[in-house]
């Protein structure tokens, strides 16, 4: 049997590779900060979860001795773009410092563990075009830019013999994102619409485009990137884009109501905005299709309507205690 070990695995992609990999036969770890985590419900009988932070050494090292895992898929981050201008060496000193660290223990531990990074769309910059993985990178933004120092440190210690591959995955969003993310913050507000919470909705640029994925699709290429017989990386998406403007049209439309009922309610602000906002994002995953034999198996509006459903399904569950975004 397989073992994987999961970084930030109370996080979306976490809990649903957790997920994807026990169903294959793996046995499942992950690692967490701590035990205060929205998530922890969905991997009940699905991972064993041990207490570490990849900002520490001695703690990931102690758990990788404990687990001594074939896989490593290191999904923790700093993922929040806003805050890496606020909390910018915090952001360097786990998505850059994290997985120097992950890669020097398997280096000297266990050379033949396999390890997943997870690269992101953000080391794009702002460019017209599908990208694909020979796609010149220059990213806006200090998260950006950790991302791909990141993604550079892969290739050098694919060059030392480690296993090592990337996946520089698009947008992808699920019932599981994060209320500090703009589609969730989205369905979440639309779904309070429904239930006749009529709270007000601030939005920045609605006019950025992103190619938008179901989260579930993606973690199976993270898995399938890991199984091939050469180091490589992968660009993940759909090869579509859609303007905020219409994420939030699609949902409203998903949750059965009018726009001109609700247009009203949305309003933009300032605080929202990007700095060196990034106005376009769409991935040429032709790499992925034609060595994984991958393909997103969900359409934009699918991916809405599981979003608005599931808010729609918590927030009715909760009766006249709204919870707030």
């Amino acid at each position: 049997m397989k073992k994987a070990l999961i970084t930030g695995i109370a996080g979306q992609d976490g809990s649903l590779l957790a997920k994807y990999l026990h169903d294959l036969g793996y046995e499942v770890h992950g690692v967490l900060r701590g035990l205060a985590y929205q998530n922890l419900n969905h991997l009940a009988g699905v991972a064993t979860l041990h207490v570490a932070d990849v900002r520490d050494t001695a703690s990931l090292e102690n758990v990788f001795r404990k687990v001594w895992p074939d896989e490593v898929y290191n999904l923790a981050g700093q993922v929040f773009v806003p805050t890496s201008w606020t909390r910018t060496e915090e952001t360097f000193d786990i998505n850059v410092g994290g997985l120097t660290r992950l890669l020097n223990i398997i280096l000297r531990m266990k050379p033949n563990t396999r390890l997943y990074q997870a690269s992101s769309s953000e080391m794009f910059g702002d460019q017209t075009g599908a990208l694909n993985e020979d796609s010149v990178m220059k990213p806006t933004s200090p998260y950006g830019v950790s991302k791909h120092a990141a993604h550079s440190l892969c290739e050098v210690y694919r060059n030392q013999g480690l296993h090592v591959v990337s996946g520089i995955l698009f947008n992808h969003e699920g019932p599981r994102r994060g209320m500090h993310m703009v589609t969730r913050k989205i369905t979440r507000h639309v779904a309070r619409w429904a239930c006749g919470d009529m709270e007000g909705l601030e939005l920045g640029n609605m006019k950025a485009a992103r190619d938008w994925g179901n989260a579930a699709d993606y973690v199976k290429a993270m898995h399938m990137m890991l199984q091939q017989p050469n180091a490589e990386d992968f660009v993940i998406g759909t090869g579509v884009c859609h303007t905020v403007e219409e994420f939030l049209h699609a949902a409203v439309e998903q949750a059965g109501l009018k726009w001109q009922d609700c247009s009203h309610l949305v309003s933009v602000s300032e605080r929202f905005t990007r700095t060196n906002e990034i106005w376009q994002l769409k991935a040429d995953y032709s790499k992925a299709k034609r060595v994984l034999g991958w393909e997103p198996t969900t359409t934009f509006e699918e991916l809405v309507w599981s979003m608005v459903e599931n808010d729609v399904s918590e927030i009715a569950s909760l009766g006249t205690h709204i919870a707030q975004v």
